[in-house]
């Protein structure tokens, strides 16, 4: 068995050690992965690592080599009981990596244990020693046969690929234990906050319960979620059988909670319902090459459309199913997808395939010309999640028995490729789908969503509420009014404006966002005076500005429409 042992005693130097106990290979090479599953960048987990040593049975130091970013070499050590002992800088306050201080103790084992290669199927034991200052913390995670003695927790996992997809957290926590289905699930919550415990687990059960009904059975034996309330940070992974969530507190429910959830509300459930999801649609049903990881380097597909963009319109959706939110607040939430989708100038230059496929080198590295040239395939996967299950509805299907047809497969070792969704909306309808699926994730041509919500009692119509002054998007800021973005059709972007210019005056009037709305909606040129830099340059601005396209969503008919939303 491979061995680590976790020990904190530097917490608040934010270090963690961690010591690897195991039988060697003659050649033996350790590694870390450079991402983490379900997040598509790489991340360089290894550059956090510090003063790695080895050594023999007696405590002799052995010679141990780094010779990639991420790898490190021993030799002659043939069957041999090696130590190897290195510090992790554990400061990263998200749901990808580690962090440590008096407060919380976060690890995502992706970046702080050393595997093994040739040795990936060994089971693994994991110690997790707490300093005697902090033996009131509690534990969360999904690993499994947790125990507590003397402030030691053991955990267990079959396998290292088992190990990096379960992060655990100590701490002072907020917890409540419900069934969903027959299966225990555990809810923690970390951080300052003052969360409606009885409401949140009335609501977080009927999203489990439905979610699990949709499928018909689960993939896992137990589920724990873990949520870090913070200020203002937002996000989530999903794993196997566990979550970890990052949230502002106050998207928790309050005391006074309405009975229809605030919108700050609706964006945590959301989210929850999202990393849920997964544990079906990423963690058990995948695209045939993440069915084995190669964790040092980017593994491209061209299916994130269906991963996230499937489970970003479940998660909603799975909000009205289970009456947690009414039917009005889900056509707002849907309507705010579309608003998205048709605001992105991008979705004219960039595929939800391709977008797909460029998530390593895009996604989670947007810019200021990221709307301009590409489309997300959360938002655009979304909508084309819609298109595809009000088209199978009148065909006599759903997208829900398309869900159920994958988790099927996946039960009997069929994952995903680039035909599945193709073959299993054929073999849903007897119909041929090649030319209409094409259509929604091969080109930018608009989706038929026009075409499609009239067939289910829903009006859908356009309209113009808002603009961009000169097509910008603005700030302002002490030293003046910041360009957070250009649209590049805009009639600022033709005179030369940028992304982070500041303006500082139009006209010789002092530069404000309302004045410079004031401008646009004028005939005529205007002088702008802006910083680039720290140089001061000069344009002339045409007036003019850039309506953003909305929609209205209506159900005129609501027996057509339950019929698609299933309530």
């Amino acid at each position: 068995m491979l061995h680590y042992q976790i020990e904190f005693d530097d917490y608040r130097q934010h270090l963690v050690h961690v010591t690897a106990r195991f039988l060697a290979n003659p050649t033996q090479v350790l590694s870390l992965p450079t991402w983490i599953p379900g997040s598509y960048l790489i991340r360089e987990f290894s550059k956090h690592i510090e003063a790695v040593r080895a050594y023999d049975e007696d405590g002799r130091l052995l010679q141990i080599e780094k010779f990639e970013k991420n790898k490190w070499r021993l030799f002659n050590t043939d069957h041999e009981l090696i130590t190897v002992e290195y510090d992790v800088y554990a400061y990263d306050l998200s749901v990808r990596g580690a962090y440590v201080d008096q407060t919380r103790l976060y690890v995502n084992p992706a970046c702080a244990c050393l595997g093994l290669d040739g040795q990936e199927n060994t089971p693994i034991e994991v110690e997790v020693f707490l300093p005697p200052e902090l033996k009131h913390f509690q534990l969360a995670t999904g690993l499994k046969s947790k125990s507590f003695v003397k402030g030691r927790y053991t955990l267990y996992a079959d396998n290292y690929a088992q190990l990096i997809d379960a992060p655990f957290e100590l701490a002072e926590q907020t917890r409540f234990s419900f069934e969903a289905s027959g299966i225990p699930h555990e809810f923690v919550v970390s951080g300052q906050h003052a969360m409606n415990a009885e409401r949140m687990q009335q609501d977080i059960e009927k999203i489990c319960t439905t979610e699990i009904s949709m499928f018909g059975s689960a993939p896992f034996k137990d589920y724990t979620f873990m949520t870090m309330a913070t200020g203002n940070s937002y996000g989530g992974l999903e794993h196997p059988n566990s979550t970890s969530l990052i949230s502002p507190r106050d998207d928790l429910p309050k005391a006074d909670e309405p009975v229809e959830p605030s919108a700050d509300y609706q964006r945590f459930l959301g989210l929850c319902s999202h990393e849920y999801f997964h544990s079906w649609l990423v963690k058990f049903i995948r695209p045939e090459n993440f069915v084995n990881y190669d964790l040092n380097k980017e593994s491209y597909t061209s299916l994130l459309w269906i991963f996230e963009g499937f489970t970003s319109y479940y998660d909603d959706l799975i909000l009205l199913r289970s009456g947690v939110i009414n039917q009005d607040s889900y056509l707002k939430l849907l309507k705010a997808q579309i608003d998205c989708y048709l605001q992105n100038p991008g979705r004219g230059i960039q595929t939800v395939a391709e977008s797909s496929f460029d998530a390593w080198v895009k996604f989670y590295r947007q810019d200021e010309n990221s709307n301009n040239a590409g489309t997300s395939y959360y938002n655009k996967g979304c909508l084309v999640a819609l298109c595809l299950d009000l088209g199978l509805r009148l065909r006599g299907s759903s997208l829900d028995a398309l869900m159920r047809k994958l988790f099927e497969n996946a039960q009997n070792g069929i994952q995903v490729n680039e035909r599945t969704i193709f073959n299993l909306c054929n073999e849903l309808t007897g119909d041929n789908w090649l030319e209409q699926i094409n259509h929604l994730i091969n080109t930018t041509d608009e989706l038929p969503l026009d075409q499609l919500f009239p067939e289910f009692g829903v009006s859908y119509t356009f309209k113009q509420e808002k603009s961009l002054p000169f097509g910008l998007k603005l700030a302002d800021k002490p030293e003046g009014v910041l360009v957070q973005q250009a649209r590049r059709d805009c009639v600022a972007a033709k005179a030369g404006l940028s992304a982070n210019d500041v303006i500082v005056a139009i006209d010789g009037i002092k530069a404000t966002t309302k004045l410079l709305e004031k401008f646009a909606k004028r005939e005529g040129r205007f002088t702008v005076f802006a910083f680039r830099r720290d140089e001061l340059m000069q344009f002339e601005l045409q007036g003019g500005i850039t309506e953003l396209a909305e929609v209205e969503l209506k159900v005129d008919d609501q027996a057509k429409a339950e019929k698609w939303l299933n309530i």
